[in-house]
């Protein structure tokens, strides 16, 4: 399992992607809508496949029947609050999770379009935010024949690193051999990812949001 991507979720979309922005001094990019979900995203490229999704309500949507993905609704700031795994075979992915003891649920359609129209499709398993794993167990994503968003020349930051903290790493750490994923996992006072980027302005850290 390799990243395919960082979730950054916030209640502020437009103010959060400029904070970002000026913090590393690079640009971001618009992905789209998510029709139906109330949410829509701007995508920063991490290097290879690897890219930061930053997330939050789209105003020009009605509010959603359910409430939005990745707990935006009950954000009161910006935080990193799950990733994802990449794998060609969501089917035999998750089959192979539970048989490791692991449930990642089961995976799901989804797609958007670009803001030049073009139609994304790609199947994932829902992330659990909130959660006891904090976010720390990654949900797995299939895109499938889909031309996938690190390839569509998003602008670049560098991912310095990635880890993760957990009052109780014992607990995770099962989950995540499941999956086949190595994320270093530190004991620290509450469940959280950690990434470092670098832009042009130097390195910024996003954590997990504010509880």
């Amino acid at each position: 399992m390799t990243l395919d991507h960082l979730v950054y979720a916030t209640p502020d979309l437009g103010g959060t992607v400029a904070d970002l922005e000026g913090r590393l001094g690079v640009r971001t990019a618009v992905g789209g809508r998510h029709v139906g979900l109330g949410t829509r995203n701007h995508l920063l490229g991490l290097g290879g496949q690897g890219y930061l999704e930053i997330i939050g309500p789209d105003p020009e949507q009605e509010a959603p029947e359910s409430p939005r993905p990745f707990g935006i609704d009950s954000l009161t700031g910006a935080g990193l609050v799950t990733w994802a795994v990449a794998c060609p075979d969501i089917d035999a992915a998750t089959a192979a999770a539970r048989a490791r003891g692991y449930d990642p649920g089961d995976p799901q359609a989804m797609s958007r379009r670009t803001p030049e129209g073009v139609l994304l499709s790609w199947r994932l398993t829902f992330a659990r935010p909130g959660g006891r794993d904090g976010g720390l167990v990654p949900f797995l994503i299939d895109w499938g024949a889909t031309r996938h968003p690190a390839d569509s020349g998003l602008p670049q930051a560098e991912l310095v690193s990635l880890s993760a903290a957990h009052p109780d790493p014992g607990s995770v750490r099962g989950d995540l051999a499941a999956l086949g994923v190595d994320l270093d996992v530190a004991v620290g006072p509450r469940a959280g990812l950690t990434a470092v980027l670098r832009g042009r302005h130097g390195d910024v850290t996003l954590t997990g949001p504010a509880v």
